[in-house]
């Protein structure tokens, strides 16, 4: 059994996910904060460390017809930068709809105040959702 960390990319905040590969099960974390994409070394360094993950997963978002935006690009180099960083493998997935996902599932729960409230919560369960993709396509 290993541990995957997934991503969902973002300029102020990074969503995080941890998953299982036995089991196949995804759950978020609390997100980092990110100061224009780029996350805060020491957050990131002690989630590494302490999940010790053979993977990571980076949520790539795409425009609804399929073509890259400048996050794309943004998220593509987050990932090359996590891989560089510390020598684990990157897979990148394609994210769309995941966010809207997320909100909606949030909304569920609390309504309008939960979305207003926790930003990191909609960017952390987008990440849950781009891990739990990862693993059905996988």
């Amino acid at each position: 059994m290993s541990f995957i960390l997934a991503f969902d990319f973002g300029t102020h905040h990074i969503g995080v996910a941890s998953g299982n590969t036995a089991l196949k099960t995804a759950s978020s974390q609390k997100s980092i904060l990110a100061k224009d994409g780029i996350p805060d070394p020491v957050s990131l360094k002690k989630l590494v460390d302490e999940w010790k993950p053979s993977l990571f997963v980076v949520g790539l978002p795409f425009n609804m017809d399929g073509t890259e935006q400048l996050m794309t690009k943004r998220a593509r180099k987050f990932g090359h930068r996590l891989e560089q960083t510390f020598k684990i493998k990157v897979e990148f997935v394609d994210e769309r709809l995941t966010s809207a996902s997320a909100k909606d599932e949030i909304f569920e729960r609390g309504g309008f105040r939960a979305l207003a409230k926790d930003k990191g919560a909609i960017d952390s369960l987008s990440a849950q959702t781009i891990l739990e993709q990862y693993f059905s396509e996988h």
